[in-house]
């Protein structure tokens, strides 16, 4: 296992449409268990594939409810609620911005084994599928953000 460097605004990567998975390889593998190291090492909840330079549709998230959620080739199919907070992007370094997601989001994947699931979470983990299933399509969470980003380092100083 690797830690692998998380790719930041302004690299192209972060802006392109990823692939589907059509097998696990060794070296999808080895890719899944690097983006949980590179993950806990930078202290995040959840990394998608294109945030470490490989346009795989590839989710890694770990929202501390117990659980670490593998998501390949996932398809966001119901949405209900909403929610509004503060939001952060390990590709997005130093800043958070206030976006509005659904509360309640049921998306349907694959495993680290290719076995299709669904998977249903509220608040922070649907948050996080939002925003994972985003970088898959191009999308970081600066164009959904309400208002201006906030530099996290000046909020920590007040």
């Amino acid at each position: 296992m690797a830690i692998r460097q998380v790719r930041t605004i302004g690299d192209d990567i972060l802006t392109k449409e990823c692939k589907r998975v059509k097998e696990i390889t060794p070296r999808v593998q080895e890719l899944i268990e690097d983006m949980f190291e590179t993950m806990y090492e930078t202290n995040g909840v959840g990394l998608a594939a294109p945030q470490v330079g490989v346009l795989k549709q590839i989710v890694v998230m770990d929202v501390d409810d117990g659980n670490q959620y593998v998501l390949i080739n996932p398809e966001i199919i119901e949405t209900s609620g909403s929610q509004t907070g503060p939001e952060g992007c390990l590709s997005v370094p130093g800043k958070s911005g206030t976006v509005t997601r659904p509360n309640h989001v049921k998306v349907r994947a694959f495993d680290e084994n290719m076995e299709e699931y669904e998977l249903e979470g509220e608040e922070l983990l649907a948050r996080c599928i939002c925003h994972e299933c985003a970088h898959l399509h191009g999308q970081l969470f600066v164009d959904l953000v309400e208002g201006d980003l906030m530099d996290v380092n000046a909020e920590e100083e007040e």
